[in-house]
């Protein structure tokens, strides 16, 4: 799964989304995302209270799907060109995150006897590889902050956005347009799954990035003293520090109320065993 990277910030809503709409209890919300200039891919994301589901199409027509539900506690990832999917659960994760956390150890004793010269390699190497994260045992550094200020109007697709500029230690990073929650027809119920799933990785996302923490852009919800700009981006460009760009844009919103068999993989699909480490078929 990319990392992935994903994201939700949570009048006019009343004349987007007129009449029977606002009685559904679910939302779906139609995205363009394109990865250093390649050919875009389309993604839709589905949300009840408690269950959601994405949908990844590539310009090859290939399709991913991912879902969450957080009552169980179980993601699903759904691999439609070859029939198959495999399951993560909270205790694989913890698992995981006890390996994890145990070679890191590990590496920490076997470090200790290493003249200093060779052993600040060592930690440079391993910060290189391990997105920040540093020496075993060394101070967590939290991810640098994102710098925000407002820098005008635009237009994406049907929705008039407020323009952000990002910074990253004085260098522009991100570039960001938002709306109001409201305007999408958005309510911060309707992503509480997300929240949840962001508890789901919690503590492995910490081993990953060094203990800092850090949040997606979109579906967050958060305040605009949490995340630096007020709003929902409806459309986001993030460079990276090689230079390697990542935008998405929102192409529609709609409320929907979808059958169960939405979160459900589909008949006839073989289960991978992602216990085995390998995803050998059961």
């Amino acid at each position: 799964m990319r990392s992935i990277p994903r994201t939700t910030t949570l009048a006019a809503a009343a004349l987007l989304f007129a009449g029977s709409a606002w009685a559904a209890d679910g939302v779906l919300i139609v995205q363009k995302l394109t990865l250093n200039g390649h050919p875009p891919e389309t993604h839709q994301i589905q949300l009840e209270q408690k269950r959601m589901r994405t949908q990844s199409t590539g310009p090859d027509g290939k399709s991913v799907g991912m879902m969450f539900d957080s009552a169980r506690q179980v993601m699903t990832i759904v691999t439609d060109a070859n029939k198959t999917y495999m399951e993560l659960t909270k205790a694989d994760l913890d698992a995981l995150s006890s390996q994890m956390s145990g070679a890191m150890t590990q590496m920490q004793e076997a470090m200790k006897n290493l003249p200093p010269e060779q052993r600040a390699r060592m930690e440079a190497m391993m910060k290189g590889r391990m997105g920040g994260a540093g020496a075993p045992g060394a101070p967590a550094a939290a991810p640098p902050k994102v710098e925000y200020k407002k820098v005008g109007t635009g237009t994406v697709g049907k929705w008039t956005c407020d323009k952000y500029e990002g910074y990253t230690n004085g260098q522009k990073t991100h570039e960001i347009c938002t709306v109001d929650p409201k305007a999408l027809g958005f309510t911060p119920a309707d992503f509480q799954v997300t929240r949840d799933m962001m508890e789901f990785f919690k503590q492995f996302q910490k081993l990953q990035s060094g203990g800092g923490q850090q949040q997606s852009q979109m579906f967050a919800l958060g305040t605009p003293e949490d995340q630096g700009f007020s709003g929902v981006p409806v459309r986001s460009v993030t460079t990276t520090a090689t230079g390697s760009t990542v935008s998405f844009e929102i192409t529609d919103v709609t409320r929907q109320s979808f059958p169960d068999s939405t979160f459900q993989v589909p008949a006839g699909y073989q289960k991978l065993d992602m216990s085995a480490g390998r995803g050998r078929p059961r």
